[in-house]
């Protein structure tokens, strides 16, 4: 018997609905996390004002200008809001790694063991069609819900004192604000991918997929402040940066019996350029892994 030929369009969509069927229950478990941000990055945008209100300078007794230190103490919503906000950043600082092993284990290393995979090839689903329907349904998701995160995590921020959301410049809220994080998600999402088709087993491409995003990870923190160029102040005497400065290096020399200081360090105007170009390096490992798996795919077939 001979099959027909299917409509493309029919097929595109049909590939869809069998990606989302397959991963069903990691797109519920997604959107539930989601859905979960999203209420508590609301419910901490609300306790903002009084937030602030007890993370604020106090005199005792009271003065025109500062609140009486007995009233400040008694608000304890600053402490919730801060740890939350913490939590909320961590957690989407790290959105990577679950990507990154998911990718690997569950989206293309098992398809490839159990040989779903072989059999979507032969229902007249070329292999890279299959390969760029399983990346593109994700990485949509991923840019979506990531993004959407953002801004609400930007706006619950509210003013961005860092007495309670963090300096810009923590490796957390540095993630958490900006679009390094989506580019983040996305290279994990490329890298699991790979290890995923070079494994062909949803363990170990799993586990590869894990170390190479936690390497990229810690090589990426490691080396941020050298991502852009920094400031240096020289002074004689004393020096004090801004609570804002991230400090890169610090050094006290004597010449001429007069202590030198020399200060370098980005200034919170750095950090768009910061995010810019870590964003455009993730970017570049995300578009690299993918092709190579392309590469791989197209290789591998007889």
């Amino acid at each position: 018997m001979t099959a027909t030929a299917a409509d493309p369009g029919t097929r595109r969509g049909g590939l869809l609905r069998a990606v989302g069927r397959t991963h069903r229950a990691a797109l519920v478990l997604s959107l539930m996390a989601l859905a979960a941000a999203a209420v508590a990055l609301i419910w901490l945008h609300s306790l903002g004002d009084e937030a602030r209100a007890g993370a604020s300078a106090c005199a005792t007794p009271p003065t025109g200008r500062l609140p009486s230190c007995a009233v400040v103490d008694a608000i304890n919503a600053d402490e919730t809001y801060r740890d939350g906000m913490s939590a909320l950043a961590t957690a989407l600082s790290l959105l990577m790694f679950p990507v990154a092993a998911w990718a690997g284990g569950a989206l293309i290393g098992r398809e490839l063991e159990n040989g779903t995979a072989q059999l979507a090839w032969t229902q007249s689903v070329a292999p890279p069609r299959w390969l760029a329907v399983k990346l593109a349904a994700p990485a949509a998701l991923l840019t979506a819900g990531t993004g959407g995160l953002l801004l609400l995590n930007a706006w619950a921020r509210g003013d961005g004192d860092p007495n309670l959301v963090g300096d810009w410049y923590d490796p957390d809220a540095f993630v958490s604000t900006g679009p390094v994080a989506v580019a983040y998600a996305l290279a994990g999402l490329a890298l699991g991918a790979l290890a995923g088709l070079v494994w062909r087993r949803a363990l170990p491409a799993a586990g590869v997929a894990l170390a190479a995003s936690l390497l990229l990870y810690n090589v990426l923190e490691r080396y941020r402040e050298n991502l852009w160029p920094a400031v240096t102040r020289t002074e004689a005497g004393t020096l004090e940066l801004p609570r804002s400065a991230f400090q890169v290096a610090w050094s006290d020399v004597p010449r001429d019996g007069v202590l030198l200081t020399r200060a370098t360090f980005h200034p919170e105007s750095h950090f768009w350029p910061l995010q810019y170009v870590e964003t455009g390096l993730l970017l570049a490992v995300a578009g690299t892994a993918t092709a190579a798996a392309f590469l791989l795919l197209a290789r591998r077939l007889p």
